[in-house]
């Protein structure tokens, strides 16, 4: 196996950027578990609609929140340990995903997204994840699958 890439490291190479990436930060990553957070921004354009006077962080992107940290930032990772000369080929795909919602996010609120594996193998990663606000309060949960693909 290669040498392990830091959390700062595995965040500069996710392939999504403003204003469409939602980790903020990799606390914490190894070969098994991801924990990463973001703060939704209070200016965020999609709140205009998504209901006005009442804004509530729309669930498809709270999954793509989760997808970045537990699929995307994880998968980078353990691709990196098998051999960089072969993840520099691969992008690193949001596949699927079963998920249950049970809170809601609010703009400016920070959530905690922790992932962890539950399997890898033929460049596909399977996940479990978990989203919670700063509090502890559970906002959703599931599984998540991905892959690396060729660039």
């Amino acid at each position: 196996m290669s040498a392990m890439l830091s959390p700062a490291e595995v965040l500069a190479r996710l392939p999504q950027q403003e204003p469409f990436r939602f980790v903020d930060e990799i606390l914490e990553i190894d070969d098994d578990h991801v924990l990463a957070s973001y703060r939704w921004r209070e200016d965020a354009d999609f709140y205009r609609g998504h209901f006005p006077g009442n804004p509530v962080t729309p669930g498809v992107l709270l999954v793509e929140s989760m997808a970045q940290s537990a699929v995307v930032a994880l998968g980078l990772y353990l691709l990196e340990r098998e051999g960089p000369e072969e993840a520099h080929k691969l992008v690193t795909l949001f596949t699927d995903v079963n998920v249950e919602f049970s809170g809601v996010v609010r703009p400016g609120q920070r959530v905690l997204i922790h992932g962890r594996k539950l399997f890898f193998r033929r460049r596909k990663l399977r996940s479990e994840a978990e989203m919670r606000l700063e509090d502890g309060t559970l906002v959703c949960s599931g599984t998540l699958s991905g892959m690396g693909v060729p660039r």
